[in-house]
């Protein structure tokens, strides 16, 4: 064996992103990174255009906190989604995803700085005397902490700890969306929806490895979940407002105007399903 293939492999730095851990170009994470920064762009068009409404600041201040959890869910995603298609590849861009929100939700709470003409103390004691800010720093300086130990070095210095400390993205997740549903008030749509992408990956891992790619088990996952989102969805407006909540729920079960936000999430996850039936077709297809 050569000196140089007996040389340990110099890591590259963390911010040369575009590369995989072999140092290759790779389109895949080139592509991911695009998806991470398009938003912004989108949101400084509006800006320009003068899209965001009579409080400009406050409006995109939402949409980032918005995105933060988008792409959090996002690299939730990766894992059933690299399982299902059979490419561990897909595992590599985990860590840039969820890299990618955190830097998100540090935007989210600049604007929010910003909101407050950026005058610390006026932000702090309203972080104290609002419960939702307050869950909802305490979800940033949870994702902080896991971003920060997101590297390599902190892999190897943790060892096993490790995946126990990054498993707190899950109760970091629901903090994030209780204080999205409680800052939305009346109108949580969204919020809605992406609950119920939320709760479809949490279940997925709960469900034994062995039927996490099986069509019958994705099926029977995607009912659950989507029942699920319809009883928070029902909790939400029984709970939090004067509107009519038995109403809402039952509107789920009718697709006369559309798909609800509720609805939407089982339409995602239905994509899992097709993606696993044609899977097993180019399996047999191989096979024959």
């Amino acid at each position: 064996m050569s000196a140089a293939a007996r040389a340990p492999r110099k890591e590259l730095p963390a911010w040369v992103l575009w590369r995989d851990r072999g140092g290759k170009l790779s389109p895949l994470r080139i592509a991911i990174l695009a998806i991470l920064f398009a938003p912004a762009l989108w949101l400084l068009w509006d800006a320009i255009q003068l899209n965001l409404g009579p409080e400009p600041l406050n409006a995109a201040m939402h949409e980032t906190g918005r995105w933060s959890i988008r792409f959090l869910i996002a690299s939730l995603a990766v894992t059933p989604f690299g399982r299902i298609l059979a490419w561990p590849r897909l595992y590599q861009i985990r860590r840039m995803v969820g890299l990618g929100a955190l830097a998100w939700v540090l935007l989210h709470l600049v604007l929010y700085l910003a909101d407050q003409n950026w005058i610390v103390t006026t932000a702090i004691v309203e972080i104290v005397k609002r419960f939702y800010l307050t869950i909802g720093f305490v979800a940033i300086a949870g994702l902080a902490v896991l971003g920060w130990t997101s590297t390599d070095g902190w892999m190897r210095r943790l060892g096993r700890r490790w995946k126990r400390l990054h498993r707190l993205i899950f109760p970091i997740l629901v903090l994030a969306m209780l204080h999205a549903f409680i800052q939305a008030k009346s109108d949580v749509s969204q919020e809605v929806f992406l609950t119920g992408l939320l709760l479809w990956l949490l279940l997925w891992r709960l469900v034994p490895e062995r039927w996490q790619a099986h069509f019958g088990a994705l099926a029977a996952l995607t009912a659950v979940s989507f029942l699920a989102t319809v009883g928070i969805e029902y909790l939400w407006y029984a709970l939090g407002t004067n509107l009519p909540a038995a109403r809402v729920a039952m509107a789920n079960f009718d697709l006369t105007f559309g798909p609800r936000p509720a609805v939407q999430p089982s339409i995602v996850a239905g994509c899992f399903l097709l993606l696993t039936l044609l899977r097993r077709l180019a399996g047999r297809l191989r096979a024959a």
